[in-house]
């Protein structure tokens, strides 16, 4: 089921921000001389200046020194945290599992057996397909097509992708209450773009993922593998040409779509919709949300246009693909090789044993992440943060108040929101309670089944309850922060709090820009193209004056076509409306991140450290933490799917609008990120 978001030393809740009517103790960085500048100097092109390259400038050598790990598709600062916390988790759980006379229940021993049915690589290999036959039964049995939309709720719920998702939230237009909305989704390429651009790249993986199909259904011992292949990308070809595209998916308004029961049959006739929400577990509900309503009525049309054993074709390759992981290796190994390789340019797949962390997570994340808090969060880092997440809170305020295009009563709407803002730090203060889940050694694919059951029904058994404001959707392991705009929150979970994110024996400069511009980006988030569309209660409404929003709009469109013009790949530009909510962030988080630290100076001077003066330092902390290495495979499948721009031109693309950056380093004119004054472009 897609995930409703937009990513014990103490306990850490929900706490409403209320940091503007009391005064804040800022923290001293120039009392405290032992404290270094957090900046990795040795990561310096000494043959690039900021002033033209501050990426380069900045991790150039970096860049030029390091390599991708064989089994990885890019390698960075997120990535080096992550493995990082891998080889932690590694430690918890392989020592869960070696333990004997654990509790039969216990997060131990659910733990601990997940990983052993995962590493049980003998057991696999002697159940060859055995374990996925009942599923290709079901998918046998169809009489009809009238049959296909239950079985496919039935797939959906133990964890295989189909065409149309449920997807359980909090109601936009009431925040008050879970609903139930539907969302488009079954492709097996990474979105619509594979399937549709007519260019060599594209036609190229095509032509593999053909090959790859015919490869894999012939392991499965179907019948006349080839055509099957034909057939199965012919139809995921169909489904791509009628969904939505990933600009439009990013609004908000035009994604909410209620429809009473009684309407659903105007989207078509081949949905049998009442059986169809019984089996999804929307059976109680009087109003559905249909989030692409075009897109499902094309469904509907495939449905009744397309043949059974056609969408039959299909459904075993979809079995095939989701537990491709847990079966022989020879199916292993052809999954990687174009989800691997050909889609991202990984030349080696990774250890099982680092597969086997990944599966445990997926299935068991919060149970993990208590053990990983109490072992690897320490409690100053949550103090710290605490701190800065009230000072940038305290920037916003100010910066909201001094904004030229945005009129009193927009500006009072805005600190309305801002004031109402929560956020999480570290780890959930309630953590998941996985008791009910079953999970045996021998039973790896039945662990995975279950797991896949579990969390299905515990987001349905969210409709009718009360928002759980204390839920979060990613683990305190996981090295993300996020926004979620239905319940106006930031969070920041433990991982993350590291160098060069964050350093607690660091000089303030740099964290600011580092973790500070985190936690700026996700706040602006709430004031982005698509967060600012919610209120501070998380409903859906427009509470800007239509004169503010024009501007602010203007604003993003010389936003967006500033990125238009990035190319990170010969002909493959940045979508600049596609990536604009992340750029608006980006620039709004450094922005707001340094009127914070100069905050937290009280008046007082910055000291100098490594040469670098605080300003300079604060830009080099934004640089570092986007020091990233990509294979050209994996730059082309973010450019098509990734809401973000590539890590270089988060980087310069935001410097380059910033007054302070220019004085930092002293820009003239001629400078290679040099902008005159009156092009910059400044939104918070």
């Amino acid at each position: 089921m897609k995930a409703a978001v937009c990513l014990l030393a103490g306990i850490v809740g929900v706490i409403v921000v209320a940091v503007l009517s009391r005064p804040i103790e800022p923290p001293q960085p120039a009392s405290q001389p032992t404290l270094s500048s957090g900046i990795e100097i040795s990561h310096f092109d000494p043959d690039v200046r900021p002033q033209d390259d501050l990426y380069r400038a900045t991790n150039g050598r970096w860049l030029a020194t390091t390599e991708i790990p064989a089994d990885k598709s890019n390698y960075g600062a997120f990535t080096q945290l992550a493995d990082a916390a891998e080889a932690q988790l590694r430690g918890i759980i392989e020592g869960l599992s070696a333990r004997s006379g654990k509790i039969a229940g216990s997060v131990e021993q659910q733990v601990g057996d997940y990983y052993a049915a995962f590493m049980d690589e003998i057991a696999i290999e002697a159940r060859g397909l055995a374990p996925i036959e009942a599923h290709w039964m079901q998918i046998d049995a169809l009489a009809d097509a009238a049959g296909l939309p239950a079985l496919m709720a039935h797939l959906s719920r133990s964890g295989v992708s189909m065409p149309l998702e449920p997807w359980v939230h909090q109601d936009a237009e009431d925040p008050n209450r879970y609903t139930g909305d539907f969302y488009q989704a079954g492709l097996s390429l990474p979105n619509r773009d594979y399937y549709l651009i007519e260019d060599d790249t594209f036609a190229a993986i095509r032509a593999a993922y053909l090959r790859h199909l015919e490869t894999t259904l012939k392991l499965a011992g179907i019948d006349d593998p080839g055509p099957a292949a034909a057939q199965i990308l012919d139809l995921e070809t169909r489904i791509a040409q009628i969904q939505w595209d990933k600009v439009e998916l990013r609004d908000p308004v035009k994604r909410y779509n209620p429809y009473p029961r009684d309407k659903l049959s105007t989207l078509g006739a081949n949905i049998d919709w009442p059986g169809f929400l019984d089996a999804v577990g929307y059976g109680r509900l009087g109003t559905v949300l249909i989030s692409q309503p075009s897109y499902v009525e094309g469904l509907d049309a495939l449905l009744g246009s397309v043949p059974l054993t056609q969408w039959q074709t299909w459904l075993r390759w979809k079995v095939l693909q989701a537990y491709a992981d847990i079966l022989p290796s020879a199916f292993v190994q052809a999954d990687f090789a174009f989800f691997g390789t050909t889609l991202n340019g990984i030349r080696e797949n990774r250890p099982r044993w680092k597969r086997g962390i990944a599966a445990v997570e997926g299935a068991l994340g919060e149970a993990v992440g208590q053990i990983y808090v109490q072992r690897h969060f320490p409690p100053e880092s949550k103090r710290r943060m605490e701190a800065m997440v009230q000072q940038l809170i305290r920037a916003y305020a100010i910066a909201i108040d001094q904004l030229s295009w945005m009129g009193a009563d927009t500006r009072r709407a805005a600190q309305d929101k801002l004031s109402k803002f929560t956020y999480k730090i570290g780890y959930p203060d309630r953590w998941r309670d996985y008791s009910s889940l079953q999970v045996r050694a021998d039973d790896v694919h039945g662990n995975r089944r279950r797991a896949a059951e579990f969390e299905y029904d515990r987001n349905i058994a969210k409709l009718g309850q009360p928002i759980d404001r204390h839920e979060w959707s990613m683990t305190p392991q996981t090295v993300n922060a996020y926004y979620n705009p239905e319940k106006n929150e930031i969070v920041f979970p433990a991982a993350i709090l590291q160098p060069p994110f964050f350093n607690v024996d660091a000089e303030d400069a740099a964290n600011y820009g580092g973790i500070g511009a985190v936690i700026g980006h996700e706040i602006s988030h709430g004031f982005d193209d698509k967060g600012s569309q919610y209120d501070g209660d998380g409903r859906l409404r427009m509470w800007w004056t239509p004169e503010d929003r024009q501007r602010f709009e203007a604003l993003g469109a010389r936003l967006a076509a500033q990125y238009d013009r990035y190319e990170p790949l010969p002909g493959y530009t940045v979508n600049g409306r596609f990536t604009l909510g992340e750029n608006i962030a980006d620039l709004g988080g450094v922005t707001v991140a340094h009127q914070a630290y100069r905050l937290s100076l009280a008046g007082g001077a910055a000291p100098v450290i490594d040469g670098l003066t605080a300003d300079q330092r604060f830009f080099k902390g934004w640089a570092q933490v986007w020091r990233r290495l990509s294979r050209k495979e994996n730059l082309l499948n973010r450019l098509k799917t990734a809401p973000h721009s590539p890590s270089e031109f988060r980087c310069n693309g935001v410097v380059t609008n910033l007054p302070e950056f220019h004085e930092a380093f002293e820009l003239k004119p001629g400078d290679g990120l040099y902008t005159a004054p009156q092009m910059r472009i400044k939104i918070w």
